[in-house]
């Protein structure tokens, strides 16, 4: 696998907030950069959104239940298929792109994040697989959000990725 780049385009409401690009380590963390592909070029992240934004730590996204489930759901859900951690020496620090998982280590199902800050605590935990290449400005107006007590923007943050060049 070759390192692609992807394209997140970002909308709040009626506003389009910008893109982000992104390049993924498939050296690094190859199950990985193989899901995350595979899984834009099915279309599954669209329409999903940054539902956890920690200004200071990272902004997350990608569950498939903040299409169209309540928000109270948001954050529970994925893909049937879980991927295997692989951890590796690559630093959580800012404009890396990680999976999310539960306490599980092996649980990636899609869910990721991007620090917005050096977030190293995480290395050996964590499997990074990319690193943003453009657009941390979008990353930080997404952090800053207004948020509820679970981090959660008030106002929806919309996502569509697709392949650069496709």
């Amino acid at each position: 696998m070759t390192q692609d780049t992807f394209v997140i385009s970002v909308r709040q409401g009626n506003t389009d907030l910008g893109k982000i690009e992104l390049v993924l380590w498939p050296d690094v963390a190859p199950k990985h950069a193989e899901f995350f592909a595979a899984r834009v070029a099915e279309g599954w992240y669209n329409k999903s959104a940054f539902h956890r934004v920690i200004p200071g730590f990272m902004i997350q996204g990608g569950d498939p239940n903040s299409k169209s489930q309540p928000r109270n759901t948001w954050g529970t859900g994925g893909y049937p298929e879980k991927v295997q951690a692989e951890f590796s020496n690559k630093r959580h620090v800012r404009g890396v792109l990680s999976a999310a998982r539960t306490n599980d280590p092996n649980s990636f199902s899609g869910q990721f994040f991007i620090c917005v800050a050096d977030a190293t605590f995480l290395d050996g935990q964590y499997t990074a697989f990319g690193e943003v290449v453009k657009g941390m400005e979008v990353v930080d107006q997404i952090v800053s959000a207004p948020r509820d007590q679970s981090d959660n923007p008030f106002e929806k943050i919309e996502m569509t990725i697709v392949k650069k060049g496709s």
